[in-house]
């Protein structure tokens, strides 16, 4: 339905009046309103915190900011730092929140109207054949004429499809901005986790090392009791084969270490050939880490609270869908100035213009709205159902790293007593072997037992410090929901 009008007709006024009338209804918003979804979280871990720990109460202690200082180590702070500002992987994060505050823009414009001007001047000129015919011969001159309009188009939010448009942008862009920390996060983890495990590396190649230059001094010492007739040649066969594998262990540490010292070269956005990391052995167990209770995961977690504004979007959705079942109401006006002559054209008489407001409504449509409206509750529920499976895999990280780190402290204190018994036995063994009273068999045996003992209880000590870096990861490391921005902020930020 049209009503346009250019003239002071009196029905101009009644459809500016029946366009206000409708304009002040227009805080009316159709389609459900809201309402966080439950999720499952019970009141404690099933696994404790591991022995010294404190379970820290909400807030009570929790980890804040820059995780990574937890463990005071100096090069790693300076390392997690760069991963914000150089990962590309970050980067590209960062690039897609904003295009996602910028959508919440496109969304707010539809509030206001649109104006467009199209000037424009047009000259033509009849064919002198045709005037002659028509004019008996009567030369015209070209002619033009002179256009100057000013458009306005105005949809009314009636039903509050424009609102839910900017309100399900606005969840969208804190999705990004979620998946942005997110992001971080990840990326942060992995850093740490390769930074540790390459110093565990570090250790093992220690060990290596130590053991190359024992069986070279054990060597040397077969030899000379060979020559001495005391030893067989086939206990300086042995000898030398334990040296050369030892060796070739060492060797094959080092390229396992350069992988990852690669890794996190690429993890700051460095090319791996400008880039190094000093070697350092681990030495001391994780910190203690404030686990806090199940609750807090729903607040913690980047990734819960993503899919969580996903259910809002989604929740949008619906109510756009719904709006479709209810006329659109649009105000459209022109006003400008025409002439067929240039003096003329920018005068108060060459002025034109016309207003009016259109009501559309779909009247068949063979079920279309009804099936958007059940596809948009459809897709409702399925962000309600990944919701819940993101916070149950959530708590189930939590639950793993838990018990792998209690279960790992409990390892490590029996490695401890085996390692001090397979010193011993070394011991034993290799005064046992100088004296003549066993084989170098056996002395090989003790060697191989105390270094395989060492380097458990090095590799120990590093998936330790893996565990409690993935801990943390499960934990949300310092990120709390509170640090979205709020749809004030979003705006704001697009202005």
């Amino acid at each position: 339905m049209n009503l346009i009008s250019n003239t002071n007709h009196p029905g101009t006024y009644r459809a500016l009046v029946l366009t206000g009338v409708l304009l002040v209804s227009n805080a009316c918003m159709v389609g459900p309103k809201y309402q966080r979804p439950t999720a499952p979280a019970p009141t404690a871990y099933k696994e404790p915190p591991p022995s010294g720990w404190k379970e820290a109460q909400p807030s009570d202690g929790a980890i804040r900011g820059k995780w990574w200082e937890i463990y005071n180590d100096a090069q790693l702070n300076s390392l997690e730092e760069q991963v914000s500002i150089s990962n590309q992987n970050v980067r590209l994060a960062e690039a897609q929140f904003q295009e996602a505050k910028a959508a919440v823009r496109i969304a707010r414009s539809a509030l206001f109207p649109t104006v467009s001007a199209a000037p424009s001047i047009i000259s033509t000129r009849t064919p002198s054949q045709v005037v002659g015919s028509v004019q008996g011969g009567t030369k015209v001159s070209p002619h033009g004429f002179y256009s100057l309009p000013l458009d306005a188009s105005y949809t009314a939010d009636l039903w509050g499809s424009i609102r839910r448009s900017i309100a399900a942008s606005t969840a969208n862009a804190q999705v990004s901005a979620a998946d942005l920390e997110n992001a971080k996060l990840t990326f942060q983890a992995e850093l740490a986790s390769d930074y540790f495990q390459l110093h565990g590396l570090d250790g093992d190649a220690a060990l290596l090392a130590d053991a190359v230059r024992s069986y070279a001094e054990f060597l040397t010492l077969t030899r000379n009791r060979y020559a001495g007739g005391v030893a067989s040649l086939g206990d300086v066969a042995q000898a030398e084969t334990q040296l050369e594998t030892t060796r070739g262990q060492l060797v094959e540490v080092g390229v396992q270490r350069a992988q990852f010292e690669h890794a996190i070269a690429i993890l700051i956005g460095k090319p791996p050939s400008e880039f190094s990391i000093s070697v350092a052995t681990l030495t001391t167990p994780p910190p203690a880490i404030p686990i806090g209770v199940p609750s807090t995961l729903l607040e913690r977690r980047p990734d819960i609270a993503a899919n969580e504004r996903q259910v809002a979007a989604a929740n949008e959705q619906i109510g756009i869908a719904k709006a479709a079942f209810y006329p659109t109401l649009t105000l459209s006006g022109s006003a400008g100035l025409e002439s067929a002559d240039f003096l003329k054209w920018l005068t108060w008489p060459s002025r034109f213009w016309s207003v009016g407001p259109q009501l559309a409504e779909t009247l068949f449509d063979a079920g279309k709205r009804h099936a958007q409206v059940s596809q948009a509750e459809a897709a409702y529920d399925a962000t309600v159902d990944t919701y819940r499976q993101t916070v149950l895999t959530a708590l189930q990280q939590v639950e793993d790293n838990l018990s792998a780190l209690r279960i790992l402290a409990e390892e490590a204190e029996v490695t401890d007593r085996a390692v001090k018994a397979a010193r011993q036995s070394l011991d034993i063994s290799t005064d046992q072997y100088r004296g003549g009273i066993v084989a170098y068999l056996q002395v090989i045996t003790a060697q191989t037992a105390w270094l395989t003992e060492q380097r458990v209880a090095v590799d120990l000590l590093t998936r330790r410090m893996t565990t409690s870096v993935s801990l943390i990861q499960a934990l949300g490391g310092g990120w709390d929901a509170s640090q979205l921005p709020k749809s004030a902020d979003i705006m704001a930020a697009n202005k």
